[in-house]
């Protein structure tokens, strides 16, 4: 009888529960958990593997915990948010635009896309000095409007806009995160670039702080129309990301039916990925159309959304 794939198959079903378990008891817990929720998904691929392994050991405990792990795969897969449009008279439409371009480097490879999409907002991470003065320069009549905190490498980012901006404090983080109220049409849209530490081992802590005062700044003025947009390095099957939903906010890319359209790392986003950069309005706005872009020189897609800002009430 062929016992040998026993062991193999306990130690891949009991590594899965543990990630499964923690996404059922909304926690990421800790390294590696976290990094591997990223990739939820995929993670059919070894149970299916196991469940194999199990079969030609002919162990039923086994068949019957793969089978169970399968069946909540695939639950926990499945699109996630409210998709209800909102009831009031629309107002204005605009189209959004998130980009990690990288420590800057794909800055230049962003520039066309700028030019042939138009957005009319626009938060790019990572864009450091000179990817700054390159967007500035280039784009100074498109987008007269700007937030940025200037810094090196990842830490800089930047907000354009055609409409005009209101500083805000922003967000407190390892790397920029500026925010800014918009007057879009007479109503004031509050934006918040995000950009929290990835979890790395030993930073899951960073990471869980940051991706929390995100959330406190969406839950902070839910009657004002909001948009929170970027790299947040989560995604939907992290704890940490769903409680920023839960202040309020809806992923645009899962309305317009994009829920599980990888964005990192884009060399490998037809393969295999995970959604980390997203757009989030709140339920003023809905979404009509979402794109994810490839950009050289960078290992982020970009994302783009049509969204249509609707008066309350």
């Amino acid at each position: 009888m062929p016992r040998a794939g026993l062991w193999p198959a306990a130690v891949l079903f009991a590594a899965l529960s543990l990630i499964v378990g923690c996404r059922l008891l909304d926690s990421d817990g800790f390294t590696p958990v976290p990094q591997i929720l990223a990739f939820l998904p995929w993670l059919l691929a070894p149970t299916g593997f196991a469940l194999l392994l199990a079969l030609l050991a002919r162990w039923r405990t086994g068949l019957v915990w793969g089978i169970v792990l399968l069946g909540l795969l695939a639950w926990l897969i499945e699109p996630y948010g409210s998709g209800d449009e909102p009831d009031g008279t629309p107002v204005a439409e605009l189209k959004v635009l998130t980009s990690n371009v990288e420590f800057g480097r794909g800055a230049p490879s962003l520039v066309p896309v700028l030019h042939r999409e138009r957005p009319d907002i626009v938060f790019v991470e990572e864009c450091e000095y000179t990817c700054q003065d390159t967007l500035e320069g280039t784009f100074a009549a498109e987008y007269p409007y700007r937030r940025a905190v200037r810094a090196g490498g990842s830490e800089g980012s930047i907000i354009l806009s055609r409409f005009p901006l209101r500083a805000t404090e922003g967000v407190a983080g390892t790397m920029g995160m500026p925010g800014a109220v918009a007057d879009v049409r007479g109503a004031s849209v509050r934006l918040q670039l995000a950009h929290p530490m990835p979890p790395l081992p030993g930073q899951v802590d960073v990471w869980q702080r940051e991706l929390g005062r995100l959330r406190d700044v969406a839950a902070a003025d839910r009657d004002a129309p909001a948009i929170l947009a970027g790299d947040f390095n989560a995604s939907q099957d992290h704890a940490a990301f769903r409680s920023i939903l839960g202040a309020g906010l809806r992923d645009a890319a899962r309305l317009a039916g994009h829920d599980r359209t990888p964005s990192w790392p884009s060399r490998t986003a037809g393969v295999i990925g995970a959604q980390i950069d997203h757009v989030l309005v709140s339920r003023d706005f809905s979404a009509s159309r979402a794109r994810f872009l490839t950009l050289a020189d960078t290992d982020h897609r970009a994302l783009v959304v049509d969204i249509t800002l609707h008066q309350r009430g």
